[in-house]
């Protein structure tokens, strides 16, 4: 099956492999090690000098983590918002009681930086920015770097929703100024859902030191006391993601971060060349498409949801459809983790297929 939707990602065998293996101790010495040695690479991939925790739970548990150990009640907070995920991370920012601006671009369309600066300057009093990276919902990567010299030129705290980008697209955690970043195992690490993975800065450890927002799982300062003196993570881990994500690393440490960066460059360049050559128009502008999930608007005819059935049942390739407002006008191609060029010729020669089948007439 070609599995090509956004996360979860195929598995190699290589790590499918270790997902069988007998539990451990995880207040042994053996997990110890392990954990230890993936928080060194995880270090490397995230390109930080800063402390790395891995939490088991989902990428949204991660982004509520950032939030809530590093806000109080009643901050102001700046969301920078344009797909289903910036808003994600305003409302659960607005849960736990801080005062959300949401800055909104149209959904396909990047972030302005300079409408972000301007947005800071009209209000001194903000303490944080919460940005996507790379927003599935549209298959947009916002300029990050201009975005985050922005913020720092303001000295706020900087939030970063990275769990569809990070691992296939780059992003220097330290070099751009980035708080907390967070990421999830199901994404382009190849591994199962269960695993967030978050960098934490200095500003943001003294901003934990304050954050009065409630936490007890998520809590960062316990993680880190007990990651360091023990090598334990607080509460029980999800031993077999750990097992799958080290195995996941070892070949990250094989392929090198920017062979891996330049490999899903091509494959992203390969899917919008694919989508083209069929007469379909994408969804974002070329200057911000993802490298990790294409986006394609539905042309007058075509029927999503039936295109999607005919994919799955009939060429067993299974792509994704839009969410919230754009169900139904666009679908999506994800290739990030485990994916080559080789793969969305697949997808195409799929789609070449099916199309007609659900009403494109423009399908060549």
């Amino acid at each position: 099956m070609q599995l090509r939707i956004p996360g979860p990602t195929p598995i190699p065998p290589e790590i499918l492999n270790v997902l069988s293996r007998q539990m451990i101790n995880h207040r042994g010495p053996q997990f110890a090690e392990l954990i230890q040695g993936m928080t060194a690479i995880l270090k490397q991939m995230f390109q930080t000098k800063g402390d790395v925790l891995i939490l088991t739970g989902s990428g949204t548990g991660g982004m509520e983590a950032a939030i809530v150990n590093t806000l109080s009640p009643g901050d102001k907070v700046l969301v920078v918002s344009n797909g289903a995920f910036g808003e994600r991370f305003a409302d659960i920012a607005e849960g736990f009681g801080a005062q959300v601006e949401r800055l909104r671009f149209e959904w396909g369309s990047p972030v302005d930086p300079e409408t972000v600066r301007q947005a800071l300057a009209r209000d001194p009093g903000v303490k944080a920015v919460l940005v996507t990276h790379n927003e599935t919902s549209t298959g947009v990567t916002n300029d990050l770097a201009s975005i985050s010299a922005v913020v720092k030129e303001f000295e706020k705290l900087l939030l970063v929703d990275a769990i569809s980008g990070l691992g296939a697209i780059d992003l220097p955690t330290d070099a751009w100024g980035c708080d907390v970043v967070v990421t999830g195992s199901q994404k382009g690490w190849m591994v199962p859902p269960g695993l967030a993975m978050v960098s934490v800065s200095e500003k943001a450890w003294q901003a934990q030191a304050e954050a009065r927002m409630p936490k007890y799982y998520w809590d960062f300062a316990k993680a880190k006391k007990i990651l360091d003196e023990k090598g334990q993570t607080p509460w029980t881990p999800a031993i077999s993601m750990f097992f799958a994500l080290a195995a996941a690393l070892e070949l990250f440490q094989q392929e090198g971060l920017q062979n891996i960066l330049a490999r899903h460059a091509r494959v992203g360049n390969k899917a919008r060349e694919v989508v083209k050559s069929l007469g379909l128009p994408l969804f974002p502008e070329d200057n911000c498409a993802s490298n990790t999930v294409t986006a394609v608007r539905a042309p007058e005819g075509l029927d999503v949801k039936r295109l999607l059935g005919i994919l799955r049942k009939e060429h067993d390739v299974v792509l994704a459809g839009g969410q919230q407002r754009l169900e139904g006008k666009i679908f999506r191609i994800g290739h990030l983790g485990y994916v080559a060029e080789e793969d969305m010729e697949v997808v195409g020669q799929a789609l070449r297929i099916a199309l007609p089948q659900a009403g494109f007439v423009g399908a060549r």
